[in-house]
């Protein structure tokens, strides 16, 4: 065979593109934020086609959405590994302390992405129905030991402690979490 047909690459298969490309949009998130990140961006950090960026999604919107829910899903696991161990509502506050003092922070990358998430969604109001699930899923899994008023009201301090933790000069230390979270649990 010759001529244009035999220079014609041969399609790959390459059934995992698109999860590639929904880790690879959470990467340029995290690198550049949400104003930075484009179909190119993504593409280039999957190592894709641009190409690949429409076959697989319908706009930039769905990526994020997409990207934005994985990152979401993942903390969420964390938040309920930690409180289905829980035998007894205290045990669930001390799960509350060691989710705020360590395992919410993660990685600075993990941080970014949920900044850039809460404000993606003030932005874009399609964007709330992926806080709204989190939010779901973590007092859920806060239901398990505390009413529904109390869960609500527990995954907001926890929130915000984890935000002040994150992004103070001076963070609260793993007692300080621990005096918040039992003195509001009183």
């Amino acid at each position: 065979m010759s001529g244009p047909a035999a220079r014609r690459r041969a399609r790959r298969h390459d059934p995992g593109r698109r999860d590639r490309l929904i880790d690879a949009a959470l990467a340029v998130i995290a690198e550049r934020g949400v104003a930075g990140t484009t179909h190119r961006e993504i593409a280039r950090a999957a190592d894709v086609p641009l190409g690949s960026m429409t076959y697989h999604f319908s706009s930039l919107e769905e990526v994020l959405a997409e990207a934005f829910t994985r990152h979401a899903d993942a903390v969420a696991r964390v938040f309920d590994e930690r409180l289905s161990t829980a035998r007894d509502r205290d045990e669930a506050a001390e799960a509350v302390v060691t989710l705020v003092s360590d395992s919410l922070l993660g990685s600075p990358a993990d941080l970014v992405l949920s900044v850039e998430l809460y404000v993606a969604a003030a932005r874009n109001p399609a964007l709330r129905a992926v806080t709204q699930a989190w939010m779901a899923r973590s007092r859920r899994a806060l239901e398990r030991h505390f009413d529904p008023t109390t869960a609500r009201e527990l995954d907001a301090l926890i929130e915000g402690l984890v935000l002040h933790s994150a992004l103070s000069t001076d963070p609260m230390t793993p007692e300080q979490i621990r005096h918040a979270v039992l003195r509001y649990l009183r």
